[in-house]
This record gives C-alpha cells, sequence and structure tokens, in this order.
C-alpha cells in the first residue's frame, strides 16, 4: 500500500514539474536560482519518491524472507540465495529509478525547449544527474 501512494506521489510530482514549467513561480525563483542549482534538490525528490515506489520497505523483505526461510530445510543456503537475490533485486531497481528520472529529466528540457520565455539546456541536465546520483547515494548509505 505504501509503495501504491509513492507511485501516486511521484506521478503527481511529475506532473508539476512539467505544468510548472510555464507558471510565473518559477520566474519569481530565478533570483534566488544561480546556475540553476534548484534542479539539484528538484530531481534528488524525485528520485527518493520513485525510489519508495519500487523498492519495498525493509520490514516488508525481512517479513517475506523470514516466511520463506522457515518453509526450507538448509537455512544457510537459503540465506546466501536471498542476499544475492534481494542484492539484485535492488540494482535492478536502482537502474529503473535512475532511467525514469533521467527520462523525465530530458523531457522536461525538451518540453522547455517549447515553453516561451524558458530555453533548454544540457547544463540542467547534468544537474539534474547530480541530484539523482546525490540521492541514490543517499540512500544506499542509509540502508
Amino acid at each position: 500500500m505504501t509503495r501504491f501512494c509513492f507511485r501516486l506521489f511521484s506521478i503527481a510530482y511529475v506532473a508539476g514539474i512539467f505544468l510548472f514549467a510555464d507558471s510565473s513561480v518559477i520566474s519569481d525563483l530565478s533570483p534566488f536560482n544561480p546556475y540553476s542549482l534548484l534542479h539539484i534538490p528538484l530531481y534528488g525528490i524525485l528520485t527518493l519518491l520513485l525510489f519508495f515506489s519500487f523498492v519495498p520497505l525493509k520490514s516488508d523483505v525481512r517479513n517475506s524472507t523470514d516466511s520463506t526461510h522457515s518453509t526450507h530445510s538448509t537455512y544457510s543456503t537459503n540465506l546466501t540465495h536471498s542476499t544475492h537475490s534481494t542484492y539484485s533485486t535492488y540494482l535492478t531497481y536502482f537502474v529503473i529509478v535512475v532511467v525514469i528520472s533521467l527520462g523525465v529529466a530530458v523531457a522536461d528540457e525538451f518540453h522547455q525547449a517549447y515553453v516561451p520565455g524558458r530555453n533548454a539546456s544540457v547544463y540542467d541536465v547534468l544537474l539534474d544527474m547530480v541530484g539523482i546520483v546525490l540521492c541514490l547515494f543517499a540512500v544506499k548509505r542509509l540502508q
């Protein structure tokens, strides 16, 4: 249920990124946004929302692996297999989150090329990537 809520928040957040591209809020924030540095936290938050949209909470993973281990006879073999499979699953989630976040970043810049008063910039996509990477490092570090 919590992943579903995070998915809804992620969709709303992405919609907000595109809808506010043509908003007066952006022009009001421009004096406080030298070098477009607000892209970093903006895409860091998106990455965090997407991460929680895909990755189950540790308590969910622990409960599912505990029930799996109780039905098998060899605990150590299953633990090794479970740890490897969990690592592979997390790596898959990281890749999915990065691809979606970068896709949104590129699509947003493409969209801004057609918004009056805005322009597309590769520099902004690089800043978005910094936000994505910093968020994923923080998530990995906190695990």
